[in-house]
């Protein structure tokens, strides 16, 4: 049972997940008048890009309050370890290279949202699991379990038809083509890739400092971005260049409602990141999965009860789909479930992640390494 403390996290990580990926999508839906004086959309990923960055940078900055307030009780550091290590050996640099990648992968997210629909957008993220089964097993020699090769099956089946969902079903808004809806998906696609290469570092401070390599490094491309012409549907006017930031700025500051997305947008991702953290260090990796699942329900309600799209089976489908992977893949709810009811015998582990005691039933023990006398061969008793 989960205590009231668990709750609160949990919910925060749902509920915050969920308006950042909705006040972020809510922005490129408004309209506002540009350096021209046009009323359109806003339409600027590169620029809603750097709003994450200084969202996460108020990770590092709740961080450093953390330590500030724990140098002072430091019989209570032990409890923050995971969240808040900061080995004086570390060093600051070695988050740039993840904070580069973080930034093409973040911009390329954005790029994608503005393309497509936020629920899909949500769904697709799925793919990350394609990416991490696949390459685990051909760059760490890994033997993945039949039923982790189903769940990815499934989650395949679960894109493919999500995809084919944005493609037959037309939006509310006419601007956005089948062609823009495709190229969106196919780029969140790519996006997911980044997370194989991930750092295993403290986790606030991870986030908050590639927040402040990342914010500096997107801002000051910013400028040569301004002066590369793209076509549609990735250059905008007036000018159709990669990222007009000025035209960005000129368009928030004639809509309040922009600027209270833009400011959403930074809020949501630095809770965001900090509730993600606590969930899997109060409960579990897998809870936070089975968490992100309900993010992206939440998304796809909400995009449908404001009308950003309308409803349609395929989508149910491809979600249904999806959720079954990830379960089959993370090895919960589904397989527990039925190894209870004797319906399914316990497999043998061979990959998997670590068990979760509000999902997956008691690991049998491991076995015993026997080292006999007359033989230097070891084997299991």
């Amino acid at each position: 049972m989960w205590s009231r403390k668990q709750l609160l996290i949990a919910l925060l990580m749902v509920t915050t997940g969920s308006l950042n990926t909705l006040s972020t999508k809510w922005a490129d839906t408004m309209q506002s008048k540009g350096s021209d004086g046009v009323l359109r959309p806003f339409a600027h990923p590169y620029l809603q890009a750097c709003s994450m960055f200084l969202g996460e940078i108020m990770c590092l900055i709740a961080f450093s309050i953390i330590m500030l307030y724990k140098r002072r009780r430091s019989g209570e550091l032990d409890d923050l370890a995971p969240l808040v290590d900061n080995s004086p050996s570390f060093s600051r640099w070695i988050f740039l290279p993840p904070a580069l990648m973080d930034m093409i992968a973040t911009s390329t997210m954005y790029v994608g949202l503005t393309l497509t629909y936020a629920s899909s957008f949500q769904m697709l993220r799925g793919a990350v699991i394609i990416f991490t089964g696949l390459l685990s097993v051909a760059f760490l020699h890994r033997v993945l379990e039949s039923i982790k090769w189903l769940g990815i099956s499934f989650i395949i089946l679960g894109l493919t038809v999500v995809g084919t969902s944005d493609f037959i079903f037309k939006s509310n808004d006419d601007s956005r083509g089948r062609n823009n809806i495709i190229t969106g998906d196919l780029l969140i696609m790519v996006y997911e890739e980044k997370f194989i290469n991930k750092h295993n570092v403290p986790a606030l401070q991870a986030v908050g400092w590639e927040g402040v390599f990342g914010f500096c490094t997107l801002g000051f491309l910013l400028i040569p971005m301004y002066f590369i012409p793209v076509p549609k549907p990735f250059g905008n006017p007036p000018h159709f260049v990669l990222e007009d930031a000025l035209d960005g700025f000129v368009q928030l500051g004639n809509n309040p409602k922009l600027v209270c997305a833009f400011i959403g947008t930074i809020v949501s991702i630095a809770f965001f990141n900090f509730a993600g953290v606590s969930v899997t260090k109060e409960l579990s990796a897998t809870t936070r999965m089975v968490l992100d699942s309900v993010r992206t329900l939440v998304i796809w309600m909400v995009s449908l009860a404001v009308q950003w799209q309308t409803f349609n089976y395929l989508q149910l489908i491809g979600f249904s789909f999806l959720i079954c992977g990830m379960c089959l893949y993370n090895n919960v709810i589904i397989v527990p479930t039925l190894q209870r009811c004797g319906l399914v015998p316990a497999p043998r582990r061979l990959f998997s992640d670590p068990p979760d005691a509000l999902f997956n039933p008691t690991p049998a023990a491991p076995p015993q390494v026997v080292i006999t006398q007359n033989s230097e061969t070891m084997h299991e008793s």
